[in-house]
């Protein structure tokens, strides 16, 4: 073995090595959290602090749901995921009306599509609630989900992508007599497949961590979602550690999960996403 090549796997494992620490120290809030949500209030404020619990409880999290109204906020975050999902498919088709069909003003509606990209969200919020409010959607979960169906970005993503779709295929399909919505439903969202897992995940956690919208519409208490619930967790139970320890982890273990399983599909899926 020659100086060089040992050079080279010195300094490969001296990389891992690093990046091994520092992902433990990045991980291990995370870690202390899920712990403490099973330990009782006092174990979390002793000195010094333990990191393994001496007994394992759930009663913050049963305080979630008999204490606060964590079961409502959970069926709300819910029904606002669902119809994030309707909304996605939403943009799918609008990606594939913008790839495969020609019609007047495509590419002046499309650059006008990628130029409310540029506009930050909390400049919008105060139009939209007002024209919501014009119809008397406001503090309701109509109004709730309503802005949220569609998004510039998940357009361009799918338009993208679907651009990379021969349209001999698609043409081969209309003389074979198949409708418009057969072919995208069995032709292009299968081979969309990965862009559509991209999504899915953005659009799952955007949907799960919705905070702002439900805070602005939603004046009744019956409308919250979970983040709105944890941040009046934070101050109606301030003291009470263990407690706000459950409800972080209850937030946040959910996406951990889906990003751990999909994780995979979101490089593949930029990668494959027509960015050219």
């Amino acid at each position: 073995m020659d100086q060089s090549t040992h050079k080279s796997r010195l300094s490969k494992w001296l990389i891992i090595l690093i990046l091994t620490f520092g992902g433990f120290f990045m991980i291990l809030p995370f870690i202390w959290m899920i712990l403490s949500s099973v330990k009782t209030d006092a174990e979390i404020l002793q000195i010094p602090p333990t990191i393994w619990p001496r007994g394992f409880t759930w009663d913050s999290f049963v305080k979630l749901f008999t204490e606060m109204n964590f079961a409502v906020y959970l069926k709300n975050t819910l029904i606002i995921v669902v119809f994030s999902f309707l909304g996605l498919f939403l943009n799918a088709m609008a990606g594939y009306g913008f790839a495969k069909f020609k019609f007047k003003g495509k590419n002046k509606l499309f650059y006008l599509v990628l130029a409310t990209m540029m506009i930050p969200g909390q400049v919008t919020m105060i139009p939209v609630y007002l024209l919501l409010n014009a119809v008397g959607l406001t503090n309701t979960m109509t109004g709730i989900v309503l802005p949220g169906l569609v998004g510039a970005f998940g357009i361009f993503l799918f338009r993208q992508f679907m651009s990379t779709i021969s349209n001999d295929l698609i043409e081969a399909a209309r003389l074979d007599g198949a409708s418009e919505f057969y072919i995208f439903w069995r032709i292009i969202l299968p081979i969309s497949r990965p862009v559509l897992a991209v999504q899915g995940i953005l659009t799952f956690i955007g949907a799960w961590n919705s905070f702002i919208w439900p805070l602005i519409i939603a004046n009744d208490e019956k409308f919250y979602t979970l983040s709105v619930g944890l941040q009046l967790l934070k101050g109606q139970y301030g003291s009470n550690y263990a407690l706000q320890m459950a409800g972080s982890t209850f937030m946040v273990i959910p996406i951990i999960i889906i990003f751990m399983i999909f994780q995979k599909y979101i490089l593949k899926g930029f990668n494959v996403s027509g960015m050219k």
